[in-house]
């Protein structure tokens, strides 16, 4: 049995304690982590599908670096290990692949410091389809919510081609939209942190506020965040009343 990894407790992005590993030798990657799972889902469908990876800098903020002189390498070599799982995935059979960020918009001085240039070495070499979901936390975890990212715009030069933002829990200014031109929108529109199932018209409304600032087809309705924290059936429930509400909009667009 091999030794667990050295582990530290640090300030999680609530300011509660978590435990996460201790980064005291160099970072590399040994093996695939998420190959067989796409290989699993490739055989047993034709459609295209997505699977996300945790990126660099947000693993980075959840490690504790008693090796690199910085925590800007620390976040190469994160990148590293992150670029080589990506291009594993696309050859596995993997249409799109998400990279997961939510710690660019609690920690936004330090994503622009060095958040960014991870995120491009992430990606260097990869020439299918990416993803960056950038978010405020798991409802179920972190309550609080702001009403606009304090990390967004950035996104725009990245060579990510999709960006997956939240805007229901938060009722987000959606203006901020006008400032990621060419981008495929994945859009937010489900409150994970309400048990009630929204009305498929609650749903389009949500669409329709991103309406002014993106066109329509950039836009991929989505839910908020993860869904794991809520009871399948109030999951499954959300899910239809989302597509429910992309066909009202839908319908509307057509009849203009």
């Amino acid at each position: 049995m091999s030794a667990l990894p050295p582990i530290a407790d640090i300030r999680h992005r609530d300011w509660h304690v978590c435990f996460v590993p201790k980064a005291d030798i160099a970072l590399r990657r040994k093996q695939p982590v998420e190959v067989r799972d796409v290989e699993f889902l490739r055989a047993n469908t034709d459609r295209a599908i997505k699977i996300t990876v945790p990126g660099p800098f947000t693993m980075s903020q959840q490690a504790q670096n008693d090796f690199y002189k910085d925590e800007q390498e620390m976040v190469l070599d994160y990148a590293a290990a992150v670029n080589a799982e990506i291009k594993d995935l696309f050859a596995a059979g993997a249409d799109i692949v998400q990279i997961d960020e939510p710690y660019m918009q609690a920690r936004p001085e330090k994503a622009r410091q060095y958040g960014l240039r991870g995120l491009d070495a992430a990606l260097a070499g990869v020439t299918r389809t990416t993803a960056i979901h950038i978010c405020f936390g798991y409802a179920a975890i972190i309550h609080v919510r702001p009403s606009g990212y304090s990390f967004l715009p950035e996104l725009a030069a990245s060579p990510v081609q999709q960006i997956s933002i939240e805007t229901a829990q938060s009722n987000l200014d959606c203006s901020v939209l006008q400032k990621l031109p060419g981008k495929m929108i994945i859009l937010g529109t489900l409150d994970l942190s309400d048990m009630a199932i929204e009305s498929p018209e609650t749903v389009a409304a949500r669409i329709r506020r991103a309406l002014p600032y993106v066109s329509a087809d950039r836009i991929v309705v989505a839910p908020d965040c993860g869904l794991k924290y809520l009871p399948r059936d109030v999951a499954f429930g959300k899910m239809r009343a989302m597509v429910d509400g992309a066909n009202i909009v839908r319908q509307e667009l057509k009849a203009r």
